[in-house]
């Protein structure tokens, strides 16, 4: 899964993107679910755009918001057909930028925290999908993180992942007539060899703790 991860940079995730940023990011290292997050999407022009939108997704059928909290990550095995996200992702997809995430280790007397990221520290995409929710006056645009299998170098830590989209795979996923079969097929473990996973401090295991030294090495 995917639970807690970074974004810091903007105009580095517009120059991944190639895309138009028209939004203002403040830097987190501990971004938790529910907070607004920055997220790469096709505009109703057709060009790419940075979006801020809330992390955990609200389907549109959805009664009310809080719903949300608890659609954070999309199982990829499942995406295509589970109603919450169907829609999503026949007609919504997004790349959500980050420069890694954490998870936990199980051990005792308590869980281990990890940061993943690229070895060369470039920012990277998560599949994302987004959703639009709206009740009278209220109107919310929310997405969800897309989860897979783990690849060797996480399976030690957790046994699920974000999927990463690879840059030459952005535009197969942005694609709004995209086939089915193209886009569950990108719905796959990425190989390790550009990854590194180090335990962090516990720091990162309080909300409000929200600063680079989350993920330094211990």
């Amino acid at each position: 899964m995917c639970g807690r991860f970074t974004q810091t940079a903007i105009e580095r995730y517009a120059d991944l993107f190639k895309a138009s940023a028209g939004i203002i990011l403040r830097p987190s290292y501990n971004i938790v679910p529910s907070q607004q997050i920055v997220a790469c999407r096709r505009s109703e022009m057709g060009w790419r755009e940075l979006s801020l939108l809330r992390w955990g997704l609200i389907p549109h059928w959805a009664k009310e918001p809080k719903t949300g909290y608890n659609m954070i990550n999309a199982r990829a095995e499942t995406v295509a057909d589970k109603p919450a996200y169907r829609d999503a992702f026949k007609h919504r997809r997004c790349l959500i930028p980050t420069d890694g995430f954490y998870e936990w280790q199980l051990g005792k007397p308590r869980k281990q925290p990890y940061f993943i990221h690229r070895k060369d520290g470039a920012p990277f995409a998560f599949a994302g999908l987004w959703e639009h929710w709206e009740l009278e006056d209220l109107k919310i645009d929310s997405c969800t993180i897309v989860v897979t299998g783990a690849n060797k170098l996480i399976a030690p830590i957790h046994d699920r992942m974000p999927v990463i989209i690879t840059p030459e795979c952005f535009e197969p996923w942005l694609d709004p007539q995209q086939d089915k079969a193209t886009l569950l097929s990108l719905l796959k473990p990425c190989p390790e060899k550009d990854l590194e996973a180090y335990p962090i401090g516990l720091k990162v295991n309080q909300p409000g703790n929200n600063d680079p030294s989350l993920t330094e090495r211990v």
